[in-house]
C-alpha cells in the first residue's frame, strides 16, 4: 500500500535526521552539506531505494532534498517535515505498488 511505504520513507527521514544530528553533535546538528549526508545515508543504508523501487542519482537526490528544505522553510506548512518531503519525493520518483 502507498500510504504504508509514504510512512516508511517518513520514517527513514527522520531517522536520518537523528543520526545526523547524534554526528554532527559538537555543532548542534548545523551542518551546510546536510543533504549530501541524508542522500548518502538514504541510499547506502536504509530501504530507500528499494520503498521507490529504483535507486535515484544520489546528486539528484542530494539537490532535491535541499529544493524540498527551501520550500518547506517558505510554507511553512503543519505536516511534519518528514513526511512533508516523502510525499514530494514519491511524486518525484514514483515507486511500484
Amino acid at each position: 500500500m502507498n500510504a504504508d511505504k509514504a510512512a516508511r520513507i517518513a520514517e527513514l527521514l527522520h531517522q536520518v535526521g537523528e543520526i545526523h544530528h547524534m554526528v554532527f553533535s559538537d555543532t548542534d546538528g548545523n551542518d551546510d552539506d546536510w543533504a549530501t549526508f541524508y542522500s548518502d545515508w538514504l541510499l547506502a543504508h536504509s530501504d530507500f531505494p528499494r520503498l521507490l523501487a529504483r535507486r535515484p542519482v544520489r546528486s539528484h537526490l542530494t539537490r532535491d532534498l535541499v529544493e524540498l528544505d527551501e520550500q518547506y522553510t517558505s510554507a511553512s506548512p503543519s505536516q511534519p517535515w518528514p513526511a512533508w518531503y516523502a510525499d514530494r519525493l514519491i511524486t518525484k520518483y514514483g515507486f511500484a505498488s
